[in-house]
């Protein structure tokens, strides 16, 4: 069975072998499943690069370079963190996209500010301005995280093929 996250990593695969282009994924709440996704096509080394999974803070500070002080200010399901988070991951590999997301998937953890299914998302390209959002997704844990990851794709898959026009 063909599903909407299949045909998304498709349109993904064609727009970046097109472009001669690379991406990286920076996942918290989603644990790798956007790099999961990504890597379950065949042939994804020729566009997908890596993707890192961190899910605690020190992993954000150590691996993306996310500093401490910003995530102590704005916590770490913030806008600024999710964008600290994508231009750390582009600044230390050789890739051209970075994805990164941030959240509250559930069911514990969320407060009245932040509840569960707030999820933070960005999407960097190296010389351009980021592109970061916020979702607020309903249901379960797993549900908050496959829309997450849907979300994701989807934005990386229409930011690309808007500049194919």
């Amino acid at each position: 069975m063909f599903s909407e996250t299949d045909a998304l990593i498709d349109r993904i695969a064609v727009a970046l072998i097109r472009r001669r282009e690379r991406i990286g994924t920076a996942e918290s709440c989603t644990g790798g499943l956007i790099a999961a996704a990504c890597t379950s096509l065949s042939g994804s080394s020729a566009w997908f690069e890596r993707g890192v999974v961190s899910y605690s803070n020190e992993a954000k500070a150590e691996l993306l370079g996310v500093p401490k002080g910003l995530i102590a200010l704005h916590g770490a399901v913030s806008a600024e963190v999710a964008e600290h988070m994508a231009r750390g991951l582009l600044a230390h590999a050789p890739i051209d996209w970075a994805l990164a997301v941030t959240g509250v998937a559930g069911p514990t953890g969320g407060s009245d500010a932040k509840p569960v299914g707030t999820v933070w998302l960005a999407l960097v390209h190296a010389g351009r301005p980021a592109q970061v959002w916020r979702e607020n997704f309903g249901g379960d844990r797993q549900a908050v995280r496959m829309q997450t990851v849907t979300a994701g794709l989807t934005a990386l898959c229409e930011a690309l093929e808007d500049r194919d026009r």
